[in-house]
């Protein structure tokens, strides 16, 4: 085992993938010559030289494309979005490309694709840099989006979003880059489409993923010692669903909570919520509930910052209430 940080976890993914596959390749922002904006890419440039760790301009259109170009001609592009709120610029090239290229091509072009970088909130960087994307993308049929919470499942599911054929969202936090975790010194790969239960409990289901998930943890340990066992599940992948996870918790605890940085309009919560009221309506003893970023642009000021968003205070209000205590 080694203890490592998750950029490093995300690092080795990279490496060991374009060891193993010389159609790998990294594009992007600052990757090659300052090592990474937050150091993921650190000492590659050196090991595998210019032609596979590619410095690109400021040009998210640009660079973008040219890999979803290169995806379709049989390489295997990793592009880097300094943050993702940076997708925004390339989003023609991701929105009408690179998760449609497979359907209007009647299957003649694949496009296996990473597009990998911080997701969500930092600490204040305001509203422009501050979006949650996997709501928007979601939306659109063709991409696979994965959001890991740890080291262990940033590292397998990378390298498993490597070596899928379709286009893959690959959806970090930046403030999870220095978490530190013991994962295996051996190969291994995070199946895609599989959530995780990460806590058992009987009283209440608790869904999240990527950073508020530690909020998650918290709130479920703060719990446990007034006797009430709430069952914590990771999402990891948050396209395809894995509803039966979720569905098998829900129909045993018949109490569920769902905790998301993005907004509470249209939202995963609120496809994920849907979809559990289909499939176990019968089995909900209380309404669902939902804890989401405020309907506004994230504010600067740490203090509304926090307020803001999910923390512990109002995900521990939502499930009282659900709970009725």
């Amino acid at each position: 085992m080694q203890n490592i940080e998750m950029r490093e976890a995300i690092r080795q993914a990279i490496d060991e993938e374009m060891e193993r596959d010389e159609r790998v390749y990294l594009m992007g922002e600052e990757v090659a010559e300052y090592n990474g904006a937050y150091k993921v890419s650190k000492g590659l440039l050196d090991k595998w030289g210019p032609t596979r760790i590619i410095d690109t301009p400021i040009a998210e259109n640009g660079f973008a494309g040219l890999s979803i170009g290169a995806a379709m001609t049989g390489l295997r592009p990793i592009v880097e979005f300094m943050s993702f709120n940076f997708s925004f610029v390339a989003f023609d090239q991701l929105v009408s490309n690179a998760c449609k290229m497979y359907y209007m091509s009647g299957n003649r072009f694949s496009v296996p694709i990473v597009f990998r970088g911080p997701n969500g909130a930092a600490a204040q960087v305001s509203c422009q840099h501050s979006h949650c994307v996997e709501a928007i993308y979601g939306n659109l049929p063709g991409f696979i989006i994965l959001a890991p919470s740890n080291p262990y499942d940033a590292k397998g599911l990378l390298k498993a979003a490597i070596r899928n054929n379709n286009p893959v969202l690959f959806l970090e936090n930046e403030l999870d880059y220095g978490m530190k975790m013991e994962i295996p010194t051996e190969e291994y790969l995070v199946p895609i489409g599989k959530a995780k239960v990460i806590r058992e409990g009987k009283h209440l289901t608790l869904i999240s993923h990527s950073r508020m998930l530690h909020h998650c943890k918290i709130v479920a340990e703060s719990y446990a010692k007034k006797g009430i066992e709430i069952e914590v599940i990771d999402l990891r992948t948050i396209k395809p669903l894995d509803m039966g996870t979720i569905a098998e918790s829900v129909r045993k605890t018949h109490f569920c909570v769902l905790v998301e940085e993005g907004h509470i309009f249209a939202g995963i919560s609120a496809e994920i919520g849907f979809q559990i009221q289909e499939q176990c309506f019968d089995f909900l003893d209380a309404p669902l509930k939902r804890v989401c970023q405020r309907e506004t642009p994230l504010p600067y000021s740490k203090e509304i910052e926090r307020a803001s968003q999910p923390n512990p205070e109002r995900i521990s209000a939502a499930i009282d209430e659900t709970l009725h205590l």
